[in-house]
């Protein structure tokens, strides 16, 4: 095999781990949200405050003391990564104790007000999170045995992975656990839930709670591959992608939410190669909103053609009609 085979093989081997460890963030995030809306209804839209809680955490727990930033402490990779967990599931837990006595829009209101807080005060405390410069040099695991890089890329693929697969199967017992079965009974109708004798705000507290703390995760977890974060990186257009990969891939459905994960960062990736390569440098800048607008219309395209997304849940009414029209043929 030539060589300019194998550095055309090794350079696309390298943007594929590459992608494929921001999509494996995203989903872990996203299989958070999906636990907060597709199974609790929760309209929780300050998903990105959430992600950047469980970024800094981890960042300034596991990053040396720099000259222009103090709190550095130096921790082992691992203990970031639980911090950013407990961090996040407790922001998660003081705004849940306020934010989900309101409901619909005044929630999604709150939540969206406190990550733009969250976001402000990642910019502006300086002497802690770096301010508009960020926070650099951030520990990458494994990288003292693998280097720096296509194997280290390909053996944090594998650890991303391995915490995606975690995540998954701990959820999907969670789901189909008679806690789940409460959760999904509070979504379709709160009223009839607590006839029952179950305490809807509790169950919705501890939704809120654990989605927060595997957005928290997937934050440290891109934190980490990185290298470097900046309150930039935790924007809204952040909370409008994973909402989007949420709906493409179909609320209410694991599977759906990574699904949906990996197929709108592929779009996301693919269209903003393809507008470097068309679109003038000068106008670059400007034609970067293309990728909004194209993700709005696969958002749209989905809710025509398939309203509960690729893999979405099916509601109890739609599984009878389905037996009812099974057992006529």
């Amino acid at each position: 095999m030539s060589a300019d085979v194998m550095g055309w093989l090794t350079g696309w081997l390298s943007y594929g781990s590459f992608f494929l460890v921001f999509a494996t963030s995203f989903a872990i995030i996203a299989l958070g949200l999906n636990l907060q809306w597709g199974y609790t209804g929760l309209f929780n839209v300050g998903v990105a405050g959430f992600v950047a809680v469980g970024a800094y955490t981890s960042a300034l727990l596991t990053t040396p003391d720099t000259p222009d930033r103090l709190g550095g402490l130096g921790w082992p990779v691992a203990s970031g990564w639980l911090a950013a967990m407990g961090v996040s599931g407790l922001a998660g837990l003081l705004v849940g104790a306020v934010a989900l006595r309101l409901r619909d829009d005044y929630l999604a209101i709150t939540t969206f007000g406190i990550a733009v807080t969250i976001q402000l005060v990642a910019a502006n405390a300086q002497p802690l999170t770096g301010g508009p410069f960020g926070v650099q040099f951030i520990p990458k695991p494994l990288q003292g045995w693998l280097g720096t890089g296509l194997g280290w890329t390909l053996g944090y693929l594998a650890l991303a992975g391995t915490l995606l697969l975690g995540v998954y199967v701990a959820l999907e017992r969670l789901v189909r656990s008679p806690w789940g079965r409460v959760l999904r009974a509070i979504r379709e109708d709160e009223d009839a839930a607590a006839s029952l004798g179950k305490r809807a705000f509790v169950f919705r507290l501890q939704s809120m709670v654990l989605g927060s703390m595997l957005m928290g995760l997937g934050g440290a977890v891109y934190a980490h591959f990185v290298g470097y974060i900046a309150p930039e990186d935790f924007l809204p257009i952040l909370t409008f992608q994973l909402w989007a990969m949420l709906i493409v891939g179909g609320a209410g459905n694991n599977r759906g939410a990574v699904l949906g994960a990996f197929v709108v960062w592929g779009v996301w990736s693919a269209a903003g190669a393809l507008l470097r390569d068309w679109i003038p440098q000068a106008e670059q800048a400007r034609a970067a909103a293309l990728q909004v607008v194209l993700i709005g219309l696969l958002i749209a395209l989905m809710l025509v053609l398939r309203p509960r997304g690729l893999l979405g849940a099916q509601t109890a009414v739609s599984r009878h009609a389905q037996k009812g029209d099974a057992q006529k043929g």
